[in-house]
């Protein structure tokens, strides 16, 4: 039976249950808690185990306020409602439309961002130039490696270390509204042919070089992350000969395509679900001739200014139920099992989702050398200044 220090006699049970209840109200701090109960480090580890303690572990040094980075239409609103709720910390949310424009706001210093939401392909980067913290993965006890599909997962992991935990995964396509355009389109071929006769003056591209070159290399019969002069010339070339039948160059498409200004865009899984969900006739489509699938981690910068909250809020996160409510809301497939098994069934049997492994097969993650090599940026400044 443990004592209490107040005392150094043995605590009752019924005072112990006492002081929990007290903490959970948040009546009493956790420092006091601990001094009752006389239970130290141990009680810490078994309010984890059971879920009592987790959101008063940290509290007094969470503050009020956090800022997470990431992607449009990405996040169920209401998960930062309730985790403000829950822990009294707003979250603050930057929206971006490409990893370049992250990793520039990075290097540039003074983000203010305590976590934010890196592809794949950009983590050995951030690791490198000394933007990312290797992850304490004691402070996400919710977090479960062993439930992870090891395909969407690897790398956040980089020489043994745990530089970022995953998100979800996807693939990158094109929404089409079937209603405007009636010819069958199941190509990058395709995508950058209508553009320039039955979408005419309807077509966005994102304003993402990753992307919107990879994908013009892909219709050309080039490897989506190619960085070959001569191939680039060539992507370069339909690009800009594209460019004045667009309607727009931004990554944040959905309320043209919703509008119906737009008739067909290039796309993320979740936006495509999103999409369908809401108006049928924007059907999402996978290229057959290959083009992008990826995975989306959490990471925590190095000079986060609130590390505290910015684990708090990844932990939270990496709950099951609360990331089956988040999948739920945005349409992008799960790469842990448990939360997989949490998802309802419309969500397990939707093919924009979890399309058949066959459509997966000529997909390409991204490269890393994409994000940095200086031959693709400029393409992609000629490209949006002609």
């Amino acid at each position: 039976m443990p004592k209490s220090y107040r005392d150094g006699l043995p605590i009752k049970a019924e005072e112990f249950v006492d002081q929990l209840m007290r903490l959970r109200r948040g009546s009493i701090s956790r420092r006091h808690f601990l001094g009752v109960t006389g239970l130290g480090l141990a009680t810490a580890v078994m309010g984890q185990k059971l879920g009592l303690l987790a959101s008063h572990a940290h509290a007094e040094n969470l503050g009020d306020r956090m800022s997470i980075a990431t992607w449009p239409n990405y996040h169920d609103p209401a998960t930062f409602e309730n985790f403000k709720a829950k822990t009294g910390v707003a979250v603050e949310v930057n929206v971006f439309g490409s990893n370049e424009e992250m990793l520039a706001k990075l290097q540039a210093g003074g983000s203010g961002w305590s976590l934010f939401v890196p592809t794949n392909y950009t983590i050995s980067t951030y690791n490198k130039l000394g933007l990312i913290e290797e992850l304490d993965m004691s402070m996400l006890p919710n977090f479960s490696a062993a439930s992870e599909s090891p395909r969407f997962t690897k790398e956040g992991q980089i020489a043994g270390k745990t530089y970022a935990v995953p998100k979800n995964w996807g693939t990158t396509g094109f929404s089409v509204n079937t209603k405007k355009i009636t010819k069958p389109l199941a190509s990058w071929k395709d995508f950058f042919d209508v553009l320039q006769n039955e979408a005419d003056g309807r077509g966005m591209v994102h304003d993402y070089q990753l992307t919107t070159i990879g994908s013009a290399l892909v219709s050309l019969g080039y490897d989506f992350n190619s960085i070959k002069p001569d191939e680039l010339a060539k992507a370069e070339e339909l690009l800009i000969k594209v460019k004045p039948h667009l309607f727009a160059i931004n990554s944040d498409y959905q309320p043209a395509m919703r509008a119906t200004d737009a008739w067909i865009s290039m796309c993320w899984t979740n936006d495509g679900a999103q999409l369908n969900r809401d108006m049928p006739e924007l059907a999402y489509v996978l290229g057959k001739d290959g083009g992008e699938i990826w995975t989306d981690y959490y990471a925590i910068p190095k000079d986060a200014p609130n590390k505290a909250a910015g684990y708090a809020l990844l932990n939270y996160l990496m709950d099951p139920a609360n990331a089956a409510k988040e999948h739920t809301a945005n349409g992008a497939p799960a790469t842990d099992s448990r939360v997989l098994a949490l998802l309802p069934t419309n969500v397990t049997s939707n093919k924009i989702v979890y399309p058949e492994e066959a459509s997966l097969t000529p997909l390409e993650f991204g490269a890393a050398v994409t994000l940095t090599d200086p031959s693709r940026a400029e393409v992609m400044a000629r490209f949006k200044a002609a």
